[in-house]
């Protein structure tokens, strides 16, 4: 575990006050996060957050009817868990790692006392919850007034956001579960895509070839998110740079 606050790659874990981050230190486990690893299960009280520091999680809402749709992403600008920053031990909702990497555990009881003793690292945490809420809001604005190829570039840049490299490890049913369709109909989506030579698909990888097409196809439904992060948290969410 680093003991130098600046080799942190996870933003919100690096741009905690300094106090707030030493005491938390000695509690933050390093940890490996393979493909479907699930870091929040639903109903079930939560132990610990994530602080991720490379790799993508998923936050997957379900019906009782068990239909699923993909809600969130959460990369290095980000944790896990973040109904615990609201006081709630639980939610409905399943988190688990689209693409591999690697984070810090941190114990609930371990976070908790320090936010309370340190409000400027508790006032952090809560404008990353508001992130969060407009990250959520917008995708519901996309998948209601957007296109699915427009829906499907949005979500292909918030996946490029939070990983390295242009090359995306995205299987078709993960695909699916992001835009709100058939896995069937990803295929056609994906061709839309490559047509304007946007991206190459192949299977279980999508390469950015052109970020600044996949901007122009996205329009209005990616950005404002991102631009509020970079407000309220004093950071970019991503080191990618937009043309």
């Amino acid at each position: 575990m680093p003991a130098d606050k600046a080799k942190i790659r996870n933003k919100l874990l690096s741009a905690l006050p300094q106090e707030a981050f030493d005491a938390l230190l000695p509690q933050l486990q390093a940890v490996e996060l393979p493909r479907t690893h699930v870091l929040v299960e639903p109903n079930v009280p939560s132990k610990s957050v994530c602080f991720i520091e490379n790799g993508l999680a998923s936050l997957i809402a379900s019906s009782s009817d068990d239909e699923k749709v993909e809600v969130g992403h959460i990369g290095r600008e980000g944790l896990t868990g973040h109904h615990v920053l609201l006081q709630t031990d639980r939610t409905p909702s399943r988190t688990f790692m689209q693409v591999e990497g690697d984070g810090f555990l941190l114990p609930v009881s371990a976070l908790t006392p320090v936010l309370e003793m340190i409000p400027q690292a508790r006032d952090l945490m809560l404008r990353y919850v508001h992130c969060c809420e407009i990250q959520l809001s917008h995708s519901a604005l996309a998948n209601a007034r957007y296109n699915i190829p427009e829906r499907l570039a949005r979500c292909l840049l918030m996946v490029h956001d939070r990983v390295d490299g242009d090359h995306l490890p995205l299987t078709h049913e993960f695909l699916a579960l992001m835009i709100g369709v058939r896995r069937s109909g990803v295929t056609n989506e994906l061709h839309v895509l490559e047509g304007v030579h946007a991206i190459r698909a192949s299977r279980g990888n999508v390469e950015v070839r052109d970020r600044a097409k996949l901007l122009e196809l996205a329009g209005g439904s990616y950005g404002l998110p991102e631009r509020e992060y970079a407000r309220v948290i004093g950071a970019p969410i991503s080191d990618v740079r937009d043309e």
